[in-house]
């Protein structure tokens, strides 16, 4: 089987319970043969992309996918090279490693590799991301470095995700329901993940991994384990 879906980690990829939510997205990009490209830029700001970058290859290898690799996409100029546009768009899974939410989401804004991976999606591709990675994602991201809500990408509107959401995401949740009351927050727990699959809807989120998903909706908060679906 497969289609088009998203994927929003809460943190800690490439080892333990996230093979639950990478195998699902293996599966519905095509099988083990699908190209699987990794996007590296937030871990640069600390000198961390290739390892990080090559962290993500060695772990989809390890469940089985013969083509994978990090693209040297890094800033805001590699994001317009022409070997990675065009590698992101014949890609049929896209992962966005997790690090520095505000340096991933400012190299890929209006960029022609933001472009490319649209395009992967419309085509059918899987696109997920871990921590920062899930973060910019969405319509609206929490930038730690400066305190402040920023524009996400808005692959997925009108939420914000608290990654690591049972180490220290949780924290995050008071500070910005007072600023936006409005906002849906989506708090993940690590080791977990919330998949929309095209064919099902891209409303509808499933969970996979061991642990927790928590949805706050102004004064209202839901609690999801794994399983479960849910809308936002």
């Amino acid at each position: 089987m497969s289609g088009g879906a998203i994927i929003l980690a809460g943190g800690a990829e490439f080892g333990g319970d996230m093979d639950q939510a990478d195998r699902r997205a293996i599966q519905l990009a095509g099988g083990p043969a699908a190209p699987v490209r990794i996007i590296p830029a937030a871990a640069a700001p600390d000198h961390n992309d290739k390892r990080a970058g090559a962290n993500g290859v060695r772990w989809f290898k390890r469940l089985g996918c013969a083509d994978v690799a990090a693209v040297p996409l890094t800033d805001a100029r590699s994001a317009a090279d022409p070997s990675v546009v065009a590698d992101l768009r014949a890609a049929r899974l896209i992962y966005l490693l997790g690090g520095f939410p505000r340096h991933l989401g400012d190299s890929l804004a209006d960029s022609p590799a933001w472009a490319a991976v649209r395009a992967a999606l419309d085509d059918g591709a899987v696109v997920g991301g871990s921590s920062a990675g899930a973060m910019v994602l969405c319509g609206r991201y929490f930038d730690p470095e400066r305190g402040e809500l920023r524009a996400g990408l808005g692959l997925v509107p009108g939420i914000c995700v608290l990654p690591h959401h049972n180490t220290f995401g949780a924290r995050w949740a008071p500070r910005l329901l007072a600023e936006e009351p409005t906002l849906t927050l989506l708090g993940i727990d690590e080791f977990t993940a919330v998949v929309a699959e095209q064919t099902v809807g891209w409303n509808t989120w499933r969970i996979y991994g061991p642990r927790l998903v928590t949805a706050y909706r102004g004064m209202d908060t839901e609690t999801y384990a794994a399983g479960e679906t849910f809308r936002l």
